[in-house]
Parts: C-alpha cells; sequence; structure tokens
C-alpha cells in the first residue's frame, strides 16, 4: 500500500510541475532558442528540450536558425516544460498544431538528439528524437551532408569564449 501510494504522489508531482504555455514567437536566436511573448506581455527565452542544434558561428548554424524560423517565427506556438537551465531559460517542447518542432529539427537534419538530457525527455520523445537521427543520417539530410561534421558541445568546449545562446 506504502508502494502505491509513492506512485501516486510522485505521478501527481512530475504532472503537479508541468507547465503550458501558448506564446508567440518574436525571436529565433538560433536552432534551438527561441524568445516568446504571452498573452499578458511578458518575453520569455526559451531553449528547445531534446535537441542542441549547431552554434551560429559553426557549419550549418545559420541554415539550422533559418529553418527554425521558417517553422515558427510570428506563430503562436504551444510550450510545454518542467524546469529552467542555469541561463534562466525555460526548458521546453515546442509545438505548433500538434507538430513537435524539436522533432522537425532533428528529422531535417538541422540538430541532434541531445543524449546528454534525455533523460528529462519521456521514453516515447527520447526514442523517437534517436530515431529520426538516425534516419537523418543515414540519408544525410542537413548537417549530416558534412563531412567535416562537429558536435555543438565539442564545438563549445574548443572555443571557451561562447557564452549563452
Amino acid at each position: 500500500m506504502k508502494i502505491i501510494f509513492k506512485i501516486v504522489i510522485l505521478i501527481y508531482i512530475s504532472t503537479a510541475n508541468a507547465e503550458k504555455i501558448d506564446a508567440l514567437v518574436i525571436k529565433v536566436a538560433d536552432g534551438d532558442t527561441i524568445t516568446i511573448l504571452d498573452e499578458q506581455k511578458k518575453t520569455h527565452k526559451v531553449r528547445l528540450q531534446g535537441i542542441d542544434a549547431p552554434e551560429k558561428k559553426q557549419a550549418y548554424g545559420e541554415k539550422s536558425k533559418q529553418h527554425l524560423a521558417f517553422l515558427i517565427y510570428n506563430r503562436t506556438v504551444h510550450v510545454e516544460y518542467s524546469k529552467y537551465d542555469k541561463y534562466g531559460r525555460i526548458i521546453g517542447k515546442v509545438s505548433l498544431k500538434g507538430q513537435d518542432i524539436c522533432l522537425e529539427q532533428i528529422k531535417k537534419g538541422m540538430a541532434w538528439h541531445y543524449k546528454k538530457y534525455q533523460n528529462e525527455q519521456s521514453t516515447t520523445d527520447s526514442e523517437l528524437y534517436s530515431s529520426t537521427e538516425l534516419k537523418a543520417r543515414d540519408t544525410k539530410i542537413g548537417l549530416w551532408n558534412d563531412v567535416q561534421l562537429t558536435t555543438p558541445w565539442d564545438f563549445r568546449k574548443n572555443n571557451l569564449s561562447l557564452h549563452v545562446k
């Protein structure tokens, strides 16, 4: 009985912590970071959950940003989140009319599945993002067509002067 009670409490806590917001995308900083404007005219920076896109100065950085802007700039998106990063950005799953925008960035070869943080995703999303990345790699779409490919996390590590996106 105690185990069932603990499970119920954990489920309640995890769903109670989930926040949702519908807001207008007013800025696309790069392929995995946006700024949204809510109904109260408050802005929020959002880091797309589960992905890591090339940095601005990196190959495919501008293409990744342009693709994300094409998908959602000046549109109202739905963001589900339960945490903020160390820079105060919402870490959120972004969707537009039911379409998972984070997944779309992976599908078009504009971002990696960020496996370092996959434990923060649902098992379904983690598996879907991972298999979608493999398909993009196999078809050499987007950044997967680059023979000198460097991951964003290695690029950041080798360019310590990089700051918040």
